[in-house]
């Protein structure tokens, strides 16, 4: 799968150079639960990233699903999409360079549709487009929101300073979704919801699906402290 630039960024001289850095990030990661990058490259003078298609569904789609049948997913499979979905995160939180400089790679957007399934069983993530790297020479201004409301961390929702530990809190709002069946964060308006995800106030998961092991309840609720400090430090715990 190709992406271009989109037609508005061409004559957008910051727009192209975030293209740039992000393409040269993307094309070093490698990991069996995140889309590879093949092929970084320039035609008639559109940049372009050809991106590994995966054959499957994402998991907003099979979430609406699960909703339109009104069944809900094992807990079993559960575990499996964010076990997988943590180890690629993990690997790209801890990405170094040369020199072993650590890359800090964070998604920024992890949400449903950021996430396939594939018919062969396989977790990956995808659309590393909006993400964040220490190593950068200009950063996302703070203040700018970039991401899916609902599924961001407090501190993203303020327009603060984040780190990795933004997405660990992105996969906690995911698990909480796949075990619940239902959104965490919902409001009629744009800006009910961002003041709901900035409190984060957050109903447990047995609160919603009895069966939930009490286990696996502590764990989805660590995911999603309000405090970064008070998260799993790293997506591999």
């Amino acid at each position: 799968v190709a992406l271009k630039l989109p037609a508005a960024g061409r004559d957008d001289r910051a727009a192209l150079q975030q293209f740039r850095r992000e393409a040269v990030t993307l094309a070093s990661v490698a990991h069996p639960c995140l889309a590879q990058v093949f092929e970084v490259g320039r035609v008639d003078g559109e940049y372009f990233l050809a991106i590994e298609y995966v054959d499957g569904r994402d998991v907003r789609r099979i979430l609406r699903r699960c909703r339109e049948t009104g069944m809900r997913l094992p807990v079993d499979l559960c575990l499996f999409i964010a076990r997988d979905l943590a180890a690629g995160l993990a690997y790209a939180h801890r990405r170094t360079v040369a020199k072993g400089q650590a890359l800090a790679l964070v998604h920024c957007d992890i949400s449903p549709p950021n996430v396939m399934v594939s018919y062969e069983g396989e977790i990956k993530i995808i659309d590393f487009g909006i993400a964040k790297a220490a190593s950068r020479s200009t950063r996302t201004q703070t203040g700018i929101l970039k991401g899916k409301f609902a599924y961001m961390a407090p501190e993203q929702a303020r327009g603060q300073a984040m780190d990795h530990r933004a997405d660990i809190f992105a996969i906690g709002v995911i698990l909480h979704e796949l075990i619940t069946g239902e959104r965490l964060f919902r409001a009629d308006s744009d800006f009910s919801l961002l003041e709901k995800v900035r409190k984060a106030e957050v109903q447990t998961p047995r609160a919603v699906r009895p069966d939930t092991p009490a286990d696996l309840e502590k764990v989805v609720m660590r995911a999603l402290a309000a405090r970064p400090e008070d998260r799993y430090p790293y997506a591999s715990n």
